[in-house]
């Protein structure tokens, strides 16, 4: 398939203006799911703050503590990324996309300072910061629906396609509420677990129509698109993916349902099944663009830096991506565990 592909193109395969393109869409794909997993569990359990009790707010705030500043790392190295290694493509997609970005960077900037103030605050002004993490969180995600509602559509700017994107938004929200609540779950005893297992089964409705709806208007919205997934391979792995999907929502319904009624040592597994869940979807959003970054405008190859250029930045990633990953799976080393309280 890549010789093919390189062939289509008139280069070689080993050609390094063929490859270090792919290679920086490879580790861009990474950064995504890193920033969706390990940022969205953030993002959800701030989101959640309004609606749990007052009392266990703090508790809520002070769980995410110790990851706070690695989640921050995810979306921004990600864009830097595709700033540096695609220039041409980063302008037209600001151009397409400066509303909701700029709604995202808003609130990403919204729960960094409210975060930190809320840590530093009197006691009378703390639930003005949590609101205002709150208010961050829900900005940053709407933020991201708005952008995969546009990028579902193909950018079109028709008054039914922004309902879409506004639609996507709100699902979008879900599907971060969804992987807090899961995350609340697997770290929390007692009423909070009862109360985020509730959280999370209402969410996860919403969570499915968004991935249903995408999948549809990716296909309905590009002929290119449907005809991948409509010819006789690309069908197979359609059926297989969405059943592996429908597993996954069936197995995390079912096991939030058992939360509040007994004790399980598979408590970490609705979190688990969520990053399947969305790893599938964006793997599947990935494979349905491939190779374009604008659909049937822009290829990777036509988006690119120079080859000297690129060639920089990866030496960069070559020495930086073993440090980062280092500082985060130490970051990370407990997210799974239980809340050590006193």
């Amino acid at each position: 398939m890549i010789a093919a592909l390189a062939a289509s193109l008139g280069v070689n395969a080993n050609d390094p203006t063929f490859w270090i393109p792919l290679v920086f869409m490879g580790l861009l794909f990474l950064l995504i799911i890193g920033g969706v997993v390990l940022d969205g569990f953030d993002i959800g359990v701030g989101m959640l703050l309004p609606v749990a009790p007052v009392d266990e707010r703090g508790r809520m705030m002070a769980l995410l503590s110790p990851w706070r500043d690695a989640n921050e790392f995810w979306p921004l190295l990600g864009i830097g990324l595709f700033a540096a290694a695609f220039p041409l493509a980063w302008g037209v997609i600001f151009g397409k996309l400066y509303g909701p970005l700029a709604l995202m960077a808003m609130g990403m900037v919204l729960r960094s300072v409210s975060f930190e103030f809320r840590i530093r605050a009197r006691a009378e002004l703390k639930s003005r910061w949590v609101f205002g993490f709150w208010l961050g969180s829900l900005a940053t995600a709407f933020g991201q629906g708005l952008i995969l509602g546009r990028i579902a559509t193909g950018y079109q700017t028709e008054a039914g396609y922004g309902w879409f994107s506004v639609v996507m938004g709100l699902c979008v929200v879900a599907a971060y509420v969804l992987l807090g609540a899961a995350w609340l779950v697997m770290r929390v005893d007692g009423d909070l677990q009862r109360r985020a297992a509730r959280w999370g089964r209402h969410a996860i409705r919403w969570t499915a129509v968004g991935m249903v709806a995408a999948s549809v208007m990716l296909g309905l919205a590009n002929a290119g698109i449907f005809y991948k997934w409509s010819n006789p391979g690309g069908f197979a792995t359609v059926a297989g993916v969405w059943a592996i999907m429908l597993l996954c929502f069936s197995g995390a319904e079912m096991l939030l349902a058992r939360v509040p009624r007994e004790e399980s040592p598979y408590q970490w597994l609705p979190f688990v099944l969520c990053i399947v869940l969305y790893w599938l979807m964006l793997a599947g959003l990935g494979y349905s663009l491939f190779p374009y970054l604008i659909l049937d405008d822009m290829t990777l190859w036509d988006g690119t830096a120079s080859i000297e250029s690129m060639r920089l930045v990866l030496s960069a990633a070559v020495v930086g991506v073993p440090v980062v990953l280092v500082f985060n799976l130490w970051a990370y080393r407990s997210v799974f565990g239980k809340e050590r309280r006193g």
